[in-house]
């Protein structure tokens, strides 16, 4: 065991020696950051301001303004971009109406990040920062993930997963810089609460974006409210099964208050991507 934790050790120091050396070549030139505020984008861009620093350029940190995010988030990104000492811009984007994802193809991710990098593209321009980096990491590989795709089309950059940095590696190292987004639960957009091929309205996103506000006020880590007609299905951490039924009365007021009939508790527990379970191993371009 202390050999398998010595190699692991090693592995772990390699990948961030490997890490912070690419951001130092890539800052060589101003650099632009795709941020969410989430723990990956937020170690990448904590790393790209410490190697541009050291070259004597220039890294912004950029956030899409986008309703298929919650506003909280938003919020949350300017307030970690401050703690880390980048400069933070938003930029405002709509892609139910501009990325073809209206319909919610199975197809969603590709589109939407071939829209929503293309403007960050056109934003990195204007600013005269030809690097553009976004914080994909060795574990989304392993799910579908058709925007990575789109990333690749584009020549967006991602160094944590050309470094093999995984998810649990990336919390790690953030723990280690005293970045406060360490811990932080995944956040997808809101589309991923509807099965493909559901037609998305700004009123369904923002049901969910007020289901899951509410539902995270009992403490829950992760928590998805996945939307089927007229029935929420609530996916929480099978360890806070207890936590849900002792507020159930609240939770099933509170939801069918939102316009739901049926509220339910996903018995199968929490699963990042659960609404991929019939597309995990084809991707598919739809037509419109």
């Amino acid at each position: 065991m202390e050999t398998l934790k010595k190699i692991s050790e090693k592995s772990y120091k390699e990948k961030t020696e490997a890490l912070c050396e690419r951001l130092r070549v890539l800052t060589l030139k101003n650099t632009v950051v795709a941020f969410s505020g989430g723990a990956d984008s937020s170690l990448l861009l904590k790393l790209a301001v410490l190697a541009a620093r050291e070259n004597g350029t220039k890294v912004y940190g950029i956030t899409a303004g986008t309703k298929l995010h919650p506003v909280s988030d938003l919020e949350a990104a300017g307030k970690i971009a401050e703690e880390i000492g980048a400069e933070h811009l938003v930029v405002q984007m709509d892609e139910l109406e501009k990325a073809g994802i209206m319909k919610n193809p199975t197809d969603r991710c590709y589109r939407c990040k071939r829209y929503l990098f293309g403007e960050l593209q056109k934003k990195a321009n204007e600013l005269q920062a030809p690097v553009l980096l976004e914080g994909t990491n060795a574990d989304d590989c392993k799910a579908y993930r058709p925007g990575i795709r789109a990333l690749q089309e584009l020549g967006i950059i991602s160094p944590l997963m050309e470094a093999g940095f995984t998810k649990e590696e990336v919390r790690r190292l953030s723990r280690e810089h005293g970045i406060t987004t360490s811990d932080r639960p995944a956040a997808p957009c809101l589309a991923t609460r509807f099965p493909y091929r559901t037609v998305l309205t700004w009123e369904k996103l923002r049901q969910v974006e007020q289901g899951e506000a509410f539902l995270k006020t009992f403490g829950f880590y992760n928590v998805r409210l996945r939307v089927h007609d007229s029935c929420a299905r609530i996916e929480v951490d099978e360890k806070e099964f207890a936590l849900a039924c002792r507020n159930s009365r609240a939770i099933v007021d509170f939801i069918r208050g939102l316009g739901f009939d049926y509220v339910t508790l996903d018995l199968g527990g929490f699963r990042s991507g659960s609404m991929d379970l019939h597309v995990a191993n084809r991707e598919i371009v739809e037509k419109e």
